[in-house]
């Protein structure tokens, strides 16, 4: 099976993030897309990281009757911070029939360079990215274990809508109605 690993904090997932995932599923050979909630990003601070189940539970919520869309909370049992090789290897021990490719987008790979074992990983994985502004994949870069996607974006950011909780804005249309209740009800960021 081809599964597509899309890593993230996901503190918490939006709807951009459901409209990558989606898209690349329905314009991609992948069989299925994992949603990886990471733990620890090594590049990030944790200040206002919500628990990682509960992160994962809104993932959940969120692609609910989904065909091709998971949750994966693989990362959650492996050492933190949580570096994409150390579970790209682990996950091939454990599924060794699967073939695993990364999603990404530009920003992302535009520092790339800053990744654990980063030549590791462009040599010897697929690696989907999705186009973001400002971040132009750079011609040379381009190899065949690499492919560039205009995939729908919106300009949606987690930390904007966690700063929108905080200051009791509405978060409607930013994120699944049943991910705005449950936020709502556990009174996550506030």
């Amino acid at each position: 099976m081809t599964i597509g690993l899309f890593f993230g904090s996901f503190n918490p997932i939006h709807n951009g993030h459901l409209i990558i995932a989606t898209h690349i599923a329905n314009y991609t050979s992948l069989q299925r897309i994992w949603f990886v909630v990471s733990p620890q990003n090594p590049l990030k601070k944790n200040s206002s990281l919500l628990n990682a189940n509960h992160r994962k539970h809104l993932i959940d919520l969120s692609i609910e009757g989904e065909r091709k869309l998971f949750s994966s909370n693989i990362e959650f049992g492996l050492p933190k911070p949580s570096y994409t090789i150390d579970t790209l290897a682990y996950l091939n021990e454990k599924y060794p029939q699967n073939e695993f490719s990364i999603i990404m987008g530009s920003d992302s790979f535009s520092n790339i360079k800053k990744w654990k074992n980063h030549e590791i990983l462009l040599k010897n994985y697929s690696i989907i990215i999705y186009q973001r502004p400002g971040f132009q994949v750079k011609e040379e870069m381009l190899t065949r274990r690499l492919k560039v996607l205009d995939a729908p974006l919106l300009q949606i950011s987690s930390t904007t809508i966690r700063t929108m909780i905080r200051e009791k804005k509405s978060i409607r249309y930013l994120v699944p109605d049943i991910v705005k209740e449950e936020i709502e009800r556990q009174q996550y960021y506030s």
